[in-house]
């Protein structure tokens, strides 16, 4: 991440924690006998809700209205480091906790909006290094679902605090615990590919996709798994094979070859592939040689089973622009994101994707040897790429599926602690190793070793039976 790069993500960072703290203290003074839920996140925003209120379109820009007010007085904000691992922050002769740190001044920070959703609203911002930005352009229903279904879950084991999840570690409940979280994903998958068997008239194809370290191979490993106990044979197919040739690559503005977007791909070649493959015919795949930036001058023939489905993963899973021509009825959609459930307090949640980046920075230094800081220079550009590639298309899929798990920021603390602790107070990374530090702190280390070998999270410790 360079120097422009690290200040955009410390600017959005302390810009968006500081406009949650104007929305708590304006919640308080509208609705003093209620309390605010900050939910889950959603594409540059987070979605709330008041415990036991359904607010009207007029609460809403009234708490809009008196947010913006806040914001518009310019009031200034301390903060320090509490010994209890949050920031906290003082302003207005009041004082709120905060995992993140925080502008100086309500002035400073840059305009946002409030959409109703019921039975809440989303608080959408507007980055800094996108001013545009601030357009809900989808609701997210089928996200926002998602979560909830998780949230119930957590909530009905009495599960929906960090300390709760902290609690039954002490009690030496640890077995149990990781029993019942892998236990929901086995169900869902298998839910899911009971679905497709019953759809299995008219599906012949099955795409997956979700952001980076949402855990795609491992799950689509576990669905092939379901998939075959339901007679049906996966078949897969690579679309990092149906490349363009090097020059026809799309540049970025830098110059380098964007390998990420979908203009990348042969897609008339992918799409009468499919529509050959689906009417029961041969055809001779790709194979892409990325060393050349050609493909092979001999291909893979591939031809489709009656009992076999074709299973496509990949960043442009969603995109409807991939397969135009297709009958839509013909297609699967499943996209993996990873909603984590337990929050530490009512308004201080685990966000998705710090949960995601300790996933990669522990899998990328494990597999590849590659540092945290070298993870963290490439982080801003791969956040910026599945705002453009994949959140904007999430909405297509059939069925999400929520990949964290309740106990894997207890597992992952083992791993993350090690390489996040030397790395030098001078980093020009320091405001993401502290924020992750602090967050790791909250949750009490578990024994690795019983985790089950097929877990979406060997993925990122290792260990695991699949080949990643």
């Amino acid at each position: 991440m360079n120097k422009t790069a690290e200040t955009s993500f410390r600017r959005n960072s302390r810009n968006r924690q500081s406009i949650v703290l104007g929305l708590i203290l304006t919640v308080e003074k509208l609705f003093p006998n209620e309390r605010l839920r900050i939910m889950h996140s959603i594409p540059d925003g987070i979605y709330c809700e008041l415990e036991n209120s359904l607010l009207s379109p007029r609460e809403v820009e009234e708490i809009e209205k008196e947010l913006l007010a806040w914001i518009a007085a310019d009031i200034p904000i301390s903060s320090y480091n509490g010994t209890d691992g949050f920031i906290h922050c003082q302003m207005d002769g009041q004082e709120l906790k905060s995992l993140f740190n925080v502008l100086d001044r309500s002035g400073a920070i840059q305009y946002c909006r409030l959409f109703e959703y019921p039975p809440g609203f989303i608080l959408h911002y507007i980055e800094y290094n996108n001013p545009d930005s601030c357009t809900l352009l989808v609701p997210p229903e089928k996200l926002s679902d998602t979560f909830s279904e998780s949230q119930i879950w957590v909530e009905n084991l009495g599960l929906a605090k960090v300390k709760d999840v902290n609690d039954a570690i002490s009690a030496k409940n640890t077995i149990e615990l990781i029993s019942l979280a892998e236990a929901l994903h086995e169900k869902k998958i298998s839910l899911i590919a009971d679905r497709i068997l019953r759809q299995r008239r008219n599906v012949r194809v099955i795409l997956i996709a979700g952001p980076s370290s949402s855990g795609k191979t491992t799950f689509t490993q576990r669905l092939s798994t379901q998939l075959k106990v339901n007679n049906l044979r996966p078949v897969s197919l690579s679309l990092d094979n149906y490349f363009l040739s090097r020059e026809h690559t799309p540049r970025e503005t830098s110059g380098l070859y964007n390998y990420d977007a979908i203009e990348a791909l042969d897609l008339k070649l992918l799409d009468s592939h499919l529509k050959i493959l689906i009417k029961g015919g041969t055809v001779e795949t790709p194979v892409y040689d990325f060393i050349s930036g050609k493909r092979c001058s001999q291909g893979t023939p591939l031809h489709l089973k009656d009992n076999e489905i074709l299973l496509i993963e990949g960043i442009h899973g969603l995109n409807p622009r991939l397969l135009p021509s297709l009958d839509r009825n013909q297609l699967f959609k499943i996209y993996i994101s990873a909603l984590f459930q337990s929050n530490i307090d009512n308004y201080n949640r685990v966000p998705t994707s710090e949960v995601r980046l300790i996933r990669r920075l522990v899998r990328d230094n494990r597999t590849r040897g590659i540092s945290p800081e070298q993870t963290f220079a490439q982080w801003n550009s791969v956040r910026r790429a599945e705002n453009t590639i994949i959140f904007p298309y999430q909405e297509e899929a059939d069925i999400m599926f929520n990949s964290t798990l309740l106990y894997e920021l207890n597992a992952l603390r083992t791993f993350a602690e090690p390489l996040l602790k030397p790395i030098p107070k001078d980093s020009p990374h320091q405001d993401i190793v502290s924020l992750l530090l602090r967050m790791l702190s909250f949750f009490k280390p578990i024994d690795v070793t019983k985790i089950p070998f097929n877990s979406i999270l060997r993925e990122f410790i290792g260990g695991g039976l699949y080949k990643i």
